[in-house]
């Protein structure tokens, strides 16, 4: 229930956000994958492997995401809000397939494979801010919005595709659902109380993925500074470890 001011300015806050983001991408002409965005600085062969250090960095998404899986569904040691587990279970299934498809697209990047990548990528985006609605804002919202919001990500992926298929490449709706929520969260954080002791993991999620963001961004300073990994690589190490991080707070926490 969305009752005090501070809560009202946070879902203005988000509804402005949200109209002034979708109308500043749709005035903006249609923006195409850059095909240079497939050249990582690191492409070294080892044991036959093409672009190994990138394609094995994905090995620790999958460490988390089963770990995620095996405490949701079997230990069941997570505290979470049952009523939507479906949306956790979700998010460390997302994590899981980011390893597979980031690992396929790696080995060989284009834009075919990139799709394998993206997709679980927004899966598991999506039930992420499905889950901090839940948590924050309101269980029955999260709840409902989990289903629309993930389908609203892999259509996203699949739009953009079909469109570079068609030599109109466009990437805004695909830019819209991957980073809006990354703006909307911090909102949410801050004008809303968890129903948790603290919320100190989901800030340090978003400092991993800004800082992962800025490895992949100087990939190949990274590369020729250091010799020996790439900032893309580096992005997939900081990218889990936030994402681990987030895990154990799932574990630790208690009710606030």
């Amino acid at each position: 229930m969305i009752s005090t001011t501070k809560e009202k300015i946070g879902i203005a806050l988000i509804v402005v956000l949200a109209f002034f983001v979708a109308i500043g991408l749709w005035l903006q002409n249609p923006v195409a994958q850059d095909m240079s965005y497939h050249l990582f600085k690191d492409g070294r062969t080892v044991f036959d492997t093409p672009n190994f250090w990138n394609v094995l960095s994905n090995i620790l998404f999958l460490f988390v995401g089963l770990l995620g899986l095996y405490r949701i569904l079997i230990t069941k040691t997570l505290n979470i809000i049952e009523e939507v587990k479906s949306s956790y279970t979700l998010l460390f299934a997302g994590i899981t397939l980011v390893a597979f498809g980031s690992g396929y697209y790696h080995l060989w990047p284009d834009n075919q494979t990139l799709v394998w990548d993206r997709l679980p990528m927004t899966i598991a985006f999506m039930a992420l801010f499905s889950i901090i609605i839940s948590e924050f804002v309101s269980v029955h919202i999260g709840k409902v919005l989990l289903v629309p919001l993930i389908l609203l990500g892999m259509a996203s992926v699949i739009y953009w595709y079909f469109s570079e298929l068609n030599s109109s490449g466009d990437l805004r709706f695909y830019a819209f659902v991957q980073f809006f929520p990354m703006l909307a969260i911090p909102i949410i954080l801050i004008c809303f109380r968890s129903r948790y002791n603290n919320a100190s993991a989901y800030w340090l999620l978003l400092i991993a993925y800004i800082a992962a963001k800025i490895f992949e961004h100087f990939d190949g300073e990274i590369y020729n500074t250091l010799g020996f990994i790439s900032g893309h690589s580096l992005k997939h190490i900081t990218a889990a470890l936030g994402l681990y991080i987030l895990l154990v707070f799932y574990t630790r926490r208690n009710t606030g």
